[in-house]
Protein backbone atom coordinates (compact mmCIF):
# COMPACT_ATOMS: atom_id res chain seq x y z
CA UNK A 1 0.00 0.00 0.00
CA UNK A 2 1.61 3.29 -1.15
CA UNK A 3 1.94 5.19 2.12
CA UNK A 4 5.22 6.85 3.06
CA UNK A 5 5.10 6.45 6.80
CA UNK A 6 7.49 8.03 9.27
CA UNK A 7 10.85 6.41 9.86
CA UNK A 8 12.47 5.43 13.15
CA UNK A 9 16.24 5.79 13.17
CA UNK A 10 18.51 3.49 15.11
CA UNK A 11 20.50 5.15 17.87
CA UNK A 12 24.24 4.88 17.16
CA UNK A 13 26.36 3.19 19.81
CA UNK A 14 28.02 5.74 22.05
CA UNK A 15 25.12 8.19 21.64
CA UNK A 16 25.04 10.87 24.31
CA UNK A 17 21.94 12.59 25.61
CA UNK A 18 23.95 15.78 25.56
CA UNK A 19 24.36 15.54 21.79
CA UNK A 20 23.93 19.05 20.44
CA UNK A 21 21.56 19.73 17.54
CA UNK A 22 21.58 22.78 15.26
CA UNK A 23 19.24 25.41 16.65
CA UNK A 24 15.75 25.39 15.13
CA UNK A 25 13.72 28.57 15.19
CA UNK A 26 10.46 28.57 17.11
CA UNK A 27 7.19 28.39 15.20
CA UNK A 28 4.24 30.41 16.54
CA UNK A 29 1.37 28.06 17.39
CA UNK A 30 -2.20 28.42 18.60
CA UNK A 31 -3.09 25.94 21.33
CA UNK A 32 -5.74 25.40 23.95
CA UNK A 33 -5.30 25.35 27.68
CA UNK A 34 -3.53 22.34 29.15
CA UNK A 35 -5.82 19.43 30.05
CA UNK A 36 -5.97 20.05 33.78
CA UNK A 37 -7.66 23.39 33.12
CA UNK A 38 -10.83 21.63 31.92
CA UNK A 39 -13.01 18.95 33.47
CA UNK A 40 -14.72 17.73 30.28
CA UNK A 41 -14.66 13.94 29.73
CA UNK A 42 -12.44 14.33 26.70
CA UNK A 43 -9.96 16.57 28.54
CA UNK A 44 -9.89 14.13 31.44
CA UNK A 45 -9.19 11.33 28.99
CA UNK A 46 -6.20 13.25 27.62
CA UNK A 47 -5.04 14.11 31.13
CA UNK A 48 -5.17 10.46 32.17
CA UNK A 49 -3.64 9.08 28.98
CA UNK A 50 0.03 9.26 29.99
CA UNK A 51 -0.52 7.73 33.46
CA UNK A 52 -2.49 4.91 31.80
CA UNK A 53 0.29 4.25 29.26
CA UNK A 54 3.03 4.38 31.90
CA UNK A 55 1.09 1.93 34.02
CA UNK A 56 0.72 -0.38 31.02
CA UNK A 57 4.44 -0.06 30.22
CA UNK A 58 5.50 -0.34 33.89
CA UNK A 59 7.96 2.51 33.28
CA UNK A 60 8.17 6.29 33.05
CA UNK A 61 7.57 7.45 29.49
CA UNK A 62 7.90 11.21 29.91
CA UNK A 63 8.23 13.66 32.80
CA UNK A 64 8.47 16.74 30.60
CA UNK A 65 5.53 16.44 28.17
CA UNK A 66 1.76 16.68 28.42
CA UNK A 67 -1.08 16.25 25.92
CA UNK A 68 -3.39 19.07 24.88
CA UNK A 69 -5.37 20.17 21.86
CA UNK A 70 -3.88 22.62 19.39
CA UNK A 71 -4.94 23.93 16.00
CA UNK A 72 -3.26 20.79 14.63
CA UNK A 73 -5.27 18.36 16.78
CA UNK A 74 -3.89 16.50 19.77
CA UNK A 75 -0.33 17.67 20.46
CA UNK A 76 2.46 17.40 23.00
CA UNK A 77 3.56 20.42 25.00
CA UNK A 78 6.45 21.06 27.35
CA UNK A 79 5.19 20.68 30.92
CA UNK A 80 8.50 22.01 32.25
CA UNK A 81 11.65 23.61 30.85
CA UNK A 82 13.32 21.42 28.24
CA UNK A 83 16.91 21.91 27.15
CA UNK A 84 18.63 20.85 23.96
CA UNK A 85 19.81 17.26 24.27
CA UNK A 86 17.23 16.23 26.87
CA UNK A 87 15.54 12.87 26.34
CA UNK A 88 11.90 13.94 26.35
CA UNK A 89 10.18 10.58 25.96
CA UNK A 90 10.92 6.85 25.95
CA UNK A 91 8.21 4.45 24.81
CA UNK A 92 9.05 0.77 25.46
CA UNK A 93 8.57 -1.67 22.61
CA UNK A 94 6.13 -3.56 24.86
CA UNK A 95 3.50 -0.83 24.32
CA UNK A 96 4.04 -0.46 20.57
CA UNK A 97 1.16 -1.73 18.45
CA UNK A 98 2.33 -3.97 15.60
CA UNK A 99 0.93 -6.62 13.30
CA UNK A 100 1.84 -9.10 16.05
CA UNK A 101 -1.14 -7.71 18.00
CA UNK A 102 -3.48 -9.47 15.58
CA UNK A 103 -5.35 -12.34 17.26
CA UNK A 104 -3.80 -15.64 16.12
CA UNK A 105 -7.10 -16.90 14.70
CA UNK A 106 -7.29 -13.83 12.43
CA UNK A 107 -3.59 -13.74 11.58
CA UNK A 108 -3.88 -17.32 10.36
CA UNK A 109 -6.51 -16.31 7.77
CA UNK A 110 -4.53 -13.38 6.33
CA UNK A 111 -2.37 -14.14 3.30
CA UNK A 112 1.31 -13.25 3.12
CA UNK A 113 0.57 -10.76 0.33
CA UNK A 114 -1.24 -8.49 2.81
CA UNK A 115 1.10 -5.72 3.98
CA UNK A 116 1.72 -4.48 7.52
CA UNK A 117 -0.32 -1.30 6.97
CA UNK A 118 -3.42 -3.36 6.22
CA UNK A 119 -2.65 -5.70 9.14
CA UNK A 120 -2.26 -2.79 11.55
CA UNK A 121 -5.48 -1.30 10.18
CA UNK A 122 -7.27 -4.53 11.11
CA UNK A 123 -5.81 -4.31 14.63
CA UNK A 124 -7.26 -0.80 14.99
CA UNK A 125 -10.65 -1.90 13.65
CA UNK A 126 -10.83 -4.82 16.05
CA UNK A 127 -10.00 -2.72 19.11
CA UNK A 128 -12.34 0.05 17.99
CA UNK A 129 -15.18 -2.49 17.80
CA UNK A 130 -14.32 -3.75 21.28
CA UNK A 131 -14.86 -0.24 22.68
CA UNK A 132 -14.11 0.13 26.37
CA UNK A 133 -13.47 -3.59 26.52
CA UNK A 134 -10.26 -3.10 24.55
CA UNK A 135 -6.94 -2.93 26.35
CA UNK A 136 -6.07 -0.08 23.95
CA UNK A 137 -9.30 1.89 24.45
CA UNK A 138 -7.64 5.05 25.88
CA UNK A 139 -5.39 5.19 22.80
CA UNK A 140 -7.99 4.25 20.17
CA UNK A 141 -10.43 6.84 21.54
CA UNK A 142 -7.81 9.59 21.09
CA UNK A 143 -7.27 8.91 17.38
CA UNK A 144 -8.83 11.41 14.94
CA UNK A 145 -12.17 10.66 13.32
CA UNK A 146 -12.38 10.56 9.53
CA UNK A 147 -14.11 13.98 9.46
CA UNK A 148 -11.10 15.41 11.28
CA UNK A 149 -8.61 14.15 8.71
CA UNK A 150 -7.68 16.00 5.53
CA UNK A 151 -5.69 13.40 3.58
CA UNK A 152 -6.61 13.78 -0.08
CA UNK A 153 -8.13 10.30 -0.08
CA UNK A 154 -11.06 11.86 1.85
CA UNK A 155 -11.53 14.82 -0.51
CA UNK A 156 -14.65 14.98 -2.65
CA UNK A 157 -14.55 15.39 -6.42
CA UNK A 158 -14.75 19.18 -6.42
CA UNK A 159 -11.94 19.38 -3.87
CA UNK A 160 -9.73 17.04 -5.91
CA UNK A 161 -10.30 19.27 -8.93
CA UNK A 162 -8.26 21.93 -7.11
CA UNK A 163 -5.14 19.75 -7.45
CA UNK A 164 -5.81 18.07 -10.80
CA UNK A 165 -2.61 19.60 -12.26
CA UNK A 166 -0.49 17.95 -9.58
CA UNK A 167 0.64 14.33 -9.48
CA UNK A 168 -1.12 14.12 -6.10
CA UNK A 169 -4.41 13.86 -7.98
CA UNK A 170 -3.49 10.59 -9.68
CA UNK A 171 -1.66 9.30 -6.62
CA UNK A 172 -4.83 9.84 -4.56
CA UNK A 173 -6.90 7.84 -7.02
CA UNK A 174 -4.27 5.09 -7.04
CA UNK A 175 -4.04 4.98 -3.24
CA UNK A 176 -7.81 4.73 -2.93
CA UNK A 177 -7.87 1.96 -5.52
CA UNK A 178 -5.21 -0.02 -3.65
CA UNK A 179 -7.06 0.27 -0.33
CA UNK A 180 -10.32 -0.87 -1.94
CA UNK A 181 -8.44 -3.76 -3.54
CA UNK A 182 -6.99 -4.80 -0.17
CA UNK A 183 -10.44 -4.55 1.42
CA UNK A 184 -11.91 -6.94 -1.13
CA UNK A 185 -9.05 -9.37 -0.50
CA UNK A 186 -9.68 -9.18 3.26
CA UNK A 187 -13.47 -9.28 3.11
CA UNK A 188 -13.62 -13.07 3.76
CA UNK A 189 -11.62 -12.49 6.96
CA UNK A 190 -14.03 -9.77 8.09
CA UNK A 191 -17.04 -11.92 7.27
CA UNK A 192 -15.65 -14.82 9.30
CA UNK A 193 -15.69 -12.70 12.46
CA UNK A 194 -18.64 -10.41 11.77
CA UNK A 195 -20.78 -12.07 14.46
CA UNK A 196 -18.25 -11.45 17.23
CA UNK A 197 -16.78 -8.15 16.05
CA UNK A 198 -19.47 -6.67 13.84
CA UNK A 199 -19.28 -5.73 10.18
CA UNK A 200 -16.36 -3.68 8.79
CA UNK A 201 -17.10 -1.48 5.79
CA UNK A 202 -14.65 -0.29 3.15
CA UNK A 203 -15.02 3.21 4.61
CA UNK A 204 -13.97 1.88 8.03
CA UNK A 205 -10.99 0.09 6.52
CA UNK A 206 -9.92 3.17 4.54
CA UNK A 207 -10.04 5.29 7.68
CA UNK A 208 -7.98 2.74 9.61
CA UNK A 209 -5.40 2.41 6.80
CA UNK A 210 -5.04 6.18 6.67
CA UNK A 211 -4.58 6.36 10.44
CA UNK A 212 -1.80 3.79 10.20
CA UNK A 213 -0.22 5.41 7.15
CA UNK A 214 -0.13 8.82 8.83
CA UNK A 215 0.85 7.76 12.36
CA UNK A 216 2.97 4.61 12.19
CA UNK A 217 6.75 4.49 12.20
CA UNK A 218 8.84 2.09 10.17
CA UNK A 219 12.09 0.64 11.47
CA UNK A 220 14.24 -2.46 11.20
CA UNK A 221 11.70 -4.11 13.49
CA UNK A 222 8.87 -3.44 11.06
CA UNK A 223 5.92 -1.06 11.24
CA UNK A 224 4.46 0.06 14.55
CA UNK A 225 2.13 2.57 16.15
CA UNK A 226 3.84 4.29 19.09
CA UNK A 227 1.25 5.69 21.50
CA UNK A 228 2.03 9.14 22.93
CA UNK A 229 4.95 9.66 20.51
CA UNK A 230 2.50 9.87 17.63
CA UNK A 231 0.94 12.98 19.17
CA UNK A 232 4.11 14.88 18.23
CA UNK A 233 3.51 17.19 15.27
CA UNK A 234 5.78 17.87 12.29
CA UNK A 235 8.25 20.68 11.75
CA UNK A 236 10.17 20.37 8.49
CA UNK A 237 13.25 22.15 9.86
CA UNK A 238 13.43 20.26 13.15
CA UNK A 239 16.36 17.94 13.75
CA UNK A 240 14.47 15.90 16.36
CA UNK A 241 13.28 12.48 15.21
CA UNK A 242 11.92 9.30 16.75
CA UNK A 243 14.82 6.89 17.26
CA UNK A 244 14.93 3.17 18.03
CA UNK A 245 17.10 2.11 20.96
CA UNK A 246 17.33 -1.66 20.53
CA UNK A 247 19.66 -2.02 23.52
CA UNK A 248 17.03 -0.57 25.85
CA UNK A 249 14.09 -1.86 23.79
CA UNK A 250 12.39 1.51 23.40
CA UNK A 251 11.73 4.39 21.02
CA UNK A 252 12.88 7.80 22.17
CA UNK A 253 13.10 11.45 21.17
CA UNK A 254 15.93 13.85 22.00
CA UNK A 255 15.08 17.57 22.05
CA UNK A 256 16.85 19.50 19.29
CA UNK A 257 16.32 22.88 20.98
CA UNK A 258 15.17 24.52 24.21
CA UNK A 259 11.45 24.70 25.09
CA UNK A 260 9.67 26.75 27.73
CA UNK A 261 6.67 25.35 29.62
CA UNK A 262 3.49 25.45 27.51
CA UNK A 263 5.35 25.47 24.18
CA UNK A 264 4.44 22.80 21.66
CA UNK A 265 7.22 20.27 21.06
CA UNK A 266 7.82 19.33 17.42
CA UNK A 267 9.81 16.72 15.51
CA UNK A 268 10.47 15.99 11.84
CA UNK A 269 8.57 13.05 10.34
CA UNK A 270 10.92 13.01 7.37
CA UNK A 271 12.10 15.19 4.48
CA UNK A 272 8.67 15.17 2.87
CA UNK A 273 7.27 17.39 0.13
CA UNK A 274 3.83 18.95 0.44
CA UNK A 275 2.61 16.37 -2.07
CA UNK A 276 3.56 13.60 0.37
CA UNK A 277 2.35 15.49 3.44
CA UNK A 278 -1.14 16.14 2.08
CA UNK A 279 -1.51 12.67 0.55
CA UNK A 280 -0.27 10.62 3.50
CA UNK A 281 -0.51 12.92 6.54
CA UNK A 282 -3.33 15.35 5.73
CA UNK A 283 -1.58 18.71 6.04
CA UNK A 284 0.84 21.02 4.22
CA UNK A 285 3.52 23.59 5.07
CA UNK A 286 3.25 27.10 3.55
CA UNK A 287 6.89 27.12 2.37
CA UNK A 288 8.25 23.60 2.16
CA UNK A 289 11.97 23.32 1.37
CA UNK A 290 11.47 19.68 0.34
CA UNK A 291 8.82 20.34 -2.31
CA UNK A 292 8.97 18.43 -5.57
CA UNK A 293 7.20 18.41 -8.92
CA UNK A 294 6.50 15.43 -11.13
CA UNK A 295 7.14 16.19 -14.79
CA UNK A 296 5.42 13.97 -17.32
CA UNK A 297 6.68 13.28 -20.81
CA UNK A 298 4.79 11.34 -23.45
CA UNK A 299 6.53 9.70 -26.39
CA UNK A 300 4.16 10.32 -29.33
CA UNK A 301 2.86 7.17 -30.96
CA UNK A 302 3.73 8.62 -34.36
CA UNK A 303 7.41 9.08 -33.42
CA UNK A 304 9.27 6.71 -35.80
CA UNK A 305 11.99 6.25 -33.15
CA UNK A 306 9.52 5.50 -30.36
CA UNK A 307 10.44 1.83 -29.91
CA UNK A 308 14.16 2.56 -30.03
CA UNK A 309 13.85 5.34 -27.45
CA UNK A 310 11.81 3.16 -25.13
CA UNK A 311 14.37 0.38 -25.40
CA UNK A 312 17.19 2.79 -24.52
CA UNK A 313 15.24 4.19 -21.58
CA UNK A 314 14.64 0.70 -20.25
CA UNK A 315 18.28 -0.27 -20.72
CA UNK A 316 19.93 2.85 -19.30
CA UNK A 317 17.40 4.19 -16.80
CA UNK A 318 15.79 1.04 -15.39
CA UNK A 319 17.46 -0.62 -12.36
CA UNK A 320 17.50 -4.41 -11.92
CA UNK A 321 14.07 -5.82 -11.07
CA UNK A 322 15.14 -6.68 -7.51
CA UNK A 323 15.77 -2.98 -6.79
CA UNK A 324 12.22 -2.02 -7.70
CA UNK A 325 10.51 -4.05 -4.97
CA UNK A 326 9.08 -1.92 -2.21
CA UNK A 327 9.72 1.44 -3.87
CA UNK A 328 7.03 3.94 -4.78
CA UNK A 329 5.46 3.54 -8.19
CA UNK A 330 2.89 5.50 -10.16
CA UNK A 331 0.01 4.33 -12.27
CA UNK A 332 0.69 4.12 -16.03
CA UNK A 333 4.06 5.76 -15.64
CA UNK A 334 7.58 5.29 -14.53
CA UNK A 335 9.19 7.62 -12.07
CA UNK A 336 12.79 8.75 -12.09
CA UNK A 337 13.99 10.51 -8.98
CA UNK A 338 16.58 13.27 -8.86
CA UNK A 339 19.42 10.75 -8.83
CA UNK A 340 18.17 9.28 -12.07
CA UNK A 341 16.91 5.95 -10.74
CA UNK A 342 13.87 4.40 -12.34
CA UNK A 343 11.23 3.03 -10.01
CA UNK A 344 8.61 1.41 -12.19
CA UNK A 345 7.39 1.39 -15.78
CA UNK A 346 4.04 0.76 -17.41
CA UNK A 347 2.73 2.11 -20.68
CA UNK A 348 4.63 5.03 -22.14
CA UNK A 349 4.41 8.06 -19.85
CA UNK A 350 7.58 9.32 -18.19
CA UNK A 351 7.45 11.07 -14.84
CA UNK A 352 10.42 12.92 -13.42
CA UNK A 353 10.81 14.39 -9.94
CA UNK A 354 12.55 17.74 -9.58
CA UNK A 355 13.63 18.89 -6.13
CA UNK A 356 13.64 22.65 -5.50
CA UNK A 357 17.02 22.33 -3.80
CA UNK A 358 18.56 21.20 -7.05
CA UNK A 359 17.67 24.28 -9.10
CA UNK A 360 20.01 26.73 -7.41
CA UNK A 361 21.68 28.65 -10.20
CA UNK A 362 19.52 31.01 -12.24
CA UNK A 363 22.39 31.69 -14.67
CA UNK A 364 22.41 28.28 -16.29
CA UNK A 365 25.62 27.25 -14.55
CA UNK A 366 26.40 25.16 -11.54
CA UNK A 367 23.87 22.78 -10.00
CA UNK A 368 20.66 23.44 -11.89
CA UNK A 369 18.03 21.20 -13.48
CA UNK A 370 18.94 17.56 -12.66
CA UNK A 371 21.26 15.93 -15.17
CA UNK A 372 18.95 12.93 -15.45
CA UNK A 373 16.09 15.10 -16.67
CA UNK A 374 18.32 16.85 -19.17
CA UNK A 375 19.60 13.48 -20.38
CA UNK A 376 16.04 12.32 -20.84
CA UNK A 377 15.24 15.41 -22.90
CA UNK A 378 18.29 14.79 -25.11
CA UNK A 379 17.12 11.25 -25.83
CA UNK A 380 13.55 12.26 -26.57
CA UNK A 381 14.60 15.15 -28.83
CA UNK A 382 16.64 12.93 -31.16
CA UNK A 383 15.21 12.81 -34.68
CA UNK A 384 17.44 10.15 -36.28
CA UNK A 385 18.64 6.70 -35.30
CA UNK A 386 22.21 7.90 -35.90
CA UNK A 387 21.82 10.49 -33.13
CA UNK A 388 20.60 7.82 -30.72
CA UNK A 389 23.43 5.48 -31.75
CA UNK A 390 25.95 8.24 -31.07
CA UNK A 391 24.56 8.61 -27.53
CA UNK A 392 25.04 4.88 -26.93
CA UNK A 393 28.65 5.00 -28.18
CA UNK A 394 29.35 8.09 -26.08
CA UNK A 395 27.97 6.36 -22.97
CA UNK A 396 30.23 3.34 -23.56
CA UNK A 397 33.26 5.61 -23.87
CA UNK A 398 32.53 7.61 -20.70
CA UNK A 399 30.86 6.51 -17.45
CA UNK A 400 28.16 4.33 -19.02
CA UNK A 401 25.34 6.80 -18.44
CA UNK A 402 23.30 7.83 -21.47
CA UNK A 403 23.17 11.40 -22.80
CA UNK A 404 24.96 13.01 -19.86
CA UNK A 405 27.14 15.20 -22.10
CA UNK A 406 25.87 18.12 -24.20
CA UNK A 407 24.82 17.11 -27.69
CA UNK A 408 27.44 17.51 -30.42
CA UNK A 409 25.47 20.14 -32.31
CA UNK A 410 24.66 23.22 -30.28
CA UNK A 411 21.33 23.72 -32.04
CA UNK A 412 20.25 20.23 -30.99
CA UNK A 413 21.34 20.86 -27.39
CA UNK A 414 19.33 24.08 -27.33
CA UNK A 415 16.34 22.34 -28.87
CA UNK A 416 16.37 19.59 -26.25
CA UNK A 417 16.40 22.11 -23.41
CA UNK A 418 13.78 24.32 -25.07
CA UNK A 419 11.53 21.27 -25.14
CA UNK A 420 11.85 21.16 -21.36
CA UNK A 421 11.40 24.90 -21.08
CA UNK A 422 8.16 24.90 -23.12
CA UNK A 423 6.79 22.12 -20.94
CA UNK A 424 7.66 24.06 -17.77
CA UNK A 425 6.01 27.20 -19.14
CA UNK A 426 2.84 25.23 -19.85
CA UNK A 427 2.81 23.79 -16.33
CA UNK A 428 3.43 27.25 -14.86
CA UNK A 429 0.45 28.68 -16.76
CA UNK A 430 -1.80 25.82 -15.62
CA UNK A 431 -0.89 26.27 -11.97
CA UNK A 432 -1.21 30.04 -12.16
CA UNK A 433 -4.72 29.65 -13.53
CA UNK A 434 -5.71 27.22 -10.79
CA UNK A 435 -4.27 29.42 -8.04
CA UNK A 436 -6.22 32.39 -9.42
CA UNK A 437 -9.43 30.35 -9.32
CA UNK A 438 -8.70 29.30 -5.74
CA UNK A 439 -8.25 32.93 -4.76
CA UNK A 440 -11.48 33.91 -6.53
CA UNK A 441 -14.78 33.95 -4.68
CA UNK A 442 -16.75 33.53 -7.90
CA UNK A 443 -16.13 29.80 -8.27
CA UNK A 444 -19.26 28.15 -6.85
CA UNK A 445 -17.65 24.69 -6.76
CA UNK A 446 -15.11 25.91 -4.21
CA UNK A 447 -17.83 26.69 -1.70
CA UNK A 448 -18.24 22.93 -1.24
CA UNK A 449 -14.66 22.51 -0.07
CA UNK A 450 -13.35 23.05 3.43
CA UNK A 451 -11.20 26.20 3.86
CA UNK A 452 -8.31 24.11 5.24
CA UNK A 453 -8.31 21.99 2.08
CA UNK A 454 -8.33 25.06 -0.17
CA UNK A 455 -5.31 26.31 1.74
CA UNK A 456 -3.60 22.94 1.36
CA UNK A 457 -4.20 23.11 -2.39
CA UNK A 458 -2.70 26.61 -2.46
CA UNK A 459 0.38 25.49 -0.51
CA UNK A 460 0.90 22.55 -2.87
CA UNK A 461 0.48 24.56 -6.08
CA UNK A 462 2.53 27.53 -4.86
CA UNK A 463 5.38 25.16 -4.00
CA UNK A 464 5.23 23.47 -7.39
CA UNK A 465 5.02 26.86 -9.09
CA UNK A 466 8.12 28.02 -7.24
CA UNK A 467 10.05 24.98 -8.44
CA UNK A 468 8.86 25.26 -12.04
CA UNK A 469 9.74 28.95 -12.21
CA UNK A 470 13.24 28.37 -10.87
CA UNK A 471 13.78 25.51 -13.32
CA UNK A 472 12.40 27.54 -16.21
CA UNK A 473 14.71 30.44 -15.42
CA UNK A 474 17.70 28.10 -15.27
CA UNK A 475 16.84 26.60 -18.66
CA UNK A 476 16.30 29.99 -20.25
CA UNK A 477 19.72 31.17 -19.11
CA UNK A 478 21.39 27.91 -20.11
CA UNK A 479 20.01 28.16 -23.67
CA UNK A 480 21.07 31.81 -23.84
CA UNK A 481 24.61 30.87 -22.78
CA UNK A 482 24.88 28.54 -25.80
CA UNK A 483 24.00 31.21 -28.38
Amino acid sequence: MPFRFRGCFAIPRGWSLQHQFPHSSSIPLNFSSLPHASSSPHSLLLHNFLPWLENKASSTISSSLSIANSSYGKSLFASKTIQTGDCILQVPYTVHITADNLPPEIRYLIGEDVGNIAKLAIVLLIHKKLGQGSEWYPYISCLPLQDEMHNTIFWNESELEMIRQSSVYQETIYQKFQIEKDFLALRPVFESFCQSLGDFTCKDFMHACTLVGSRAWGSTNGLSLIPFADFLNHDGISEAIVMSDDDNQCSEVIADRDYVPGEQVLIRYGKFSNATLMLDFGFTIPYNIYDQVQIQFDIPKHDPLRDMKLELLQRYFAPPTKDVKGLKCSVNSFTINSSGKLFDMNWFSILFLINIGEVKSARGKGKGVPQSLRALARVLSCTTSQELYHLVVEAAQTDGRLARCPLQHTDNEIQAHKMLSSLFIQLIEERNATIMSLDSCDSSSLYESLPVRRQMARDLLHGELRILKSASTWLENYCFSLT
